[in-house]
């Protein structure tokens, strides 16, 4: 994903972190000045959706105008034969690898909990 917070702020002639971040208070979302230094100095790992709403009213733009989806890069191809489900990709120079279940201690069967 590309981060274009401050192509929009800039596009609003906002200028400045100090800017973008008055014009978030004019709408209630109050984050400190050096969170939004950090959203306008480089991609967020995350954001809340709550703010990610709060940051597009206040700049009157859409998510689609913050979050711009990018091609994968060519060593981060999409699987071909569908969706995989997450830890379902083979390691290179491994066979097919199964859980083995743990064995129980006494090999009985269990015990009620206590009441």
């Amino acid at each position: 994903m590309k981060w274009n917070l401050r192509m929009v702020a800039a596009q609003r002639d906002l200028w400045r972190p100090t800017e973008v971040l008055a014009a978030f208070q004019q709408v209630g979302f109050n984050p400190s000045l050096s969170k939004v230094a950090a959203l306008w100095s480089g991609t967020p790992v995350t954001v809340r959706l709550d703010d990610l709403d709060k940051m597009c009213a206040a700049l009157n733009c859409t998510v689609a105008d913050l979050l711009q989806a990018e091609p994968l890069a060519a060593g981060q191809a999409a699987p071909e034969s569908g969706q995989q489900a997450v830890g379902t990709e083979k390691q290179p120079g491994s066979g097919s690898v199964q859980p083995v279940p743990r064995s129980r201690r006494g090999a009985g069967p269990r015990s009620l909990p206590p009441s």
